[in-house]
């Protein structure tokens, strides 16, 4: 008699302890959690309600710790969500469920006084300017994959989600992590990059210094000694001493991998996006010369003319922050997936 009240205690405890790992956010996402060793993985799928099946769009945040919500005095609850505010959200809800990991050592939900006046959450760190020391360690390219890849399975496994289509996309860094994503985990059917550097990371900061040497910025001089400095870092990015004294080190030697490898092993379609005045992306130009030469035919490419990073106009060299175009890149990408 023991045995099956126990098992009955234990049977109705189940749905309470599966609906502490779901809450909704604002009435319009679903926060789930799942338990890891290392630490919780939490994310959000874009939707109050998880009633229609559909695909999964993951999307993959950029770099430095932004929680996907703020919680404000003046404006209340609202969504970062890697950027997702920024895009037309009931067009990519018509099609996916719109998916998003949270940063490591990053709450869900930051209060207005635990982020800094770029929006991103500097948890226990002396200077709000700088991401605490936790979330440095956990910032290596690995870290996101795994954890993205333990979500991705969890997905799998839900009634409300169509597994027959899986479309991973992100920017900047994001596109490092949805890259090695798709690499590693099959059912990935597309893939999308956005403001990408298919070299890596580190080649950026010495292409500033040519770049800056021939504006005049800067003296040629100048340029040599700060690319040599540049050479140095990689160096200690790859001695594991140096990392166990310095662990920032460990993100500058994993996102420095460059992705055009990955790229190109990927056989299924890959939609590639950026800016013309983007310097994280410029040799996206070059991207199409290996496919041509691999004779690989599942590339497709869109370069957004007079932009930035963020798909922001550039006018007389400066970023016009009023003329955005966010929603019509997204918007496109979306487009494409469909067909």
């Amino acid at each position: 008699m023991k045995l099956i009240i126990s098992f009955l205690l234990f049977t109705l405890s189940c749905p309470l302890l599966f609906s502490q790992n779901r809450k909704i956010i604002n009435k319009e996402s679903t926060q789930f959690q799942i338990p890891d060793k290392a630490e919780n993985i939490d994310f959000i799928v874009f939707d109050a309600e998880l009633n229609v099946k559909k695909p999964v769009l993951l999307w993959c945040q950029g770099s430095l710790p932004y929680p996907l919500y703020v919680n404000s005095k003046k404006d209340g609850l609202w969504v970062i969500g890697g950027g997702i505010s920024n895009f037309d959200v009931k067009k990519i809800k018509k099609y996916y469920h719109l998916v998003i990991v949270s940063m490591p050592k990053t709450p869900v939900i930051a209060e207005e006084y635990q982020i800094n006046d770029a929006y991103w959450y500097f948890g226990n760190s002396k200077d709000k300017n700088e991401p605490s020391e936790d979330f440095i360690k956990a910032d290596y390219l690995e870290n996101y994959v795994n954890r993205a890849i333990k979500v991705l399975k969890f997905l799998k496994k839900q009634d409300w989600v169509d597994s027959s289509k899986l479309v991973v996309a992100g920017h900047s860094q994001g596109s490092k992590v949805a890259t090695k994503i798709a690499s590693e985990y099959k059912q990935v059917t597309k893939l999308g990059v956005f403001g990408a550097n298919p070299f890596g990371r580190i080649d950026q900061n010495i292409r500033d210094y040519r770049k800056d040497a021939e504006k005049n910025t800067i003296t040629w001089a100048e340029a040599d000694k700060g690319i040599e400095k540049e050479y140095q870092l990689y160096k200690d990015a790859h001695n594991p001493e140096m990392v166990k004294q310095k662990s920032y080190l460990l993100s500058w030697k994993s996102f420095s991998v460059p992705l055009i490898d990955d790229w190109l092993a990927f056989d299924k379609p890959i939609y590639m996006a950026y800016g013309t005045n983007d310097i994280a992306s410029d040799l996206c130009d070059l991207v199409p010369l290996y496919f041509i030469r691999a004779h690989k035919t599942n590339l497709t490419y869109k370069r957004y003319l007079n932009t930035e990073h963020n798909f922001f106009e550039v006018e007389d060299g400066k970023t016009n922050h009023d003329k955005p175009h966010w929603e019509e890149v997204m918007n496109s990408f979306i487009q494409w997936t469909v067909k």
